[in-house]
């Protein structure tokens, strides 16, 4: 097991953190799913800090602050679409724990909350999923000392699993 990584089931919303990461469109702008929760939840001002980047590249993160939510900030994070896998889906995944890590990191955030990014409306294959961003953070944390704490934060039971199985594979 990893002590730096944790796998829950919970609203990501209500987590007490540096930093929670939201799974959000390309615009910044809010959505659906976690994104549509995270921005509810932040209230308006985060939509309006949004508003000021200008958006961001899948694969790519930017960070606000996190206003109403129990997290200091709030990394965006737009994932891919799952296209049947053959269009870089899997890197651009990667590259979103990643790109979200070095951030956290910069900010000198200890403790950082992920939802399961684009394995909901992008229907990225949730096993897969789960195995690129359990690898990701497990290379982040064994090179850099920030975070101190990783959790996944799973919005069911199903997810959960596949994240748990994730994490006991090596």
């Amino acid at each position: 097991m990893d002590p730096r990584i944790s796998v829950i089931q919970g609203d990501i919303t209500r987590q007490t953190c540096d930093a929670i990461v939201n799974a959000a469109n390309t615009s910044l702008l809010g959505g659906g799913g976690v994104d549509g929760a995270i921005h509810r939840a932040a209230g308006p001002d985060l939509l309006a800090e949004c508003r000021t980047l200008h958006g961001c590249d899948t694969g790519k993160a930017k960070i606000t602050g996190g206003y109403r939510l129990p997290a200091s900030y709030v990394i965006h994070t737009p994932g891919p679409i799952w296209r049947g896998g053959e269009n870089g889906e899997p890197d651009l995944l990667a590259s979103c724990y990643r790109s979200c890590l070095a951030l956290a990191a910069e900010k000198g955030c200890k403790t950082v909350c992920f939802p399961s990014i684009s394995t909901g409306v992008y229907h990225f294959p949730l096993a897969q999923a789960a195995a690129i961003a359990i690898r990701e953070i497990r290379a982040f944390l064994a090179e850099h000392p920030l975070p101190e704490q990783v959790t996944m934060v799973c919005f069911d039971a199903k997810t959960k699993a596949a994240y748990d199985k994730a994490l006991a594979e090596r």
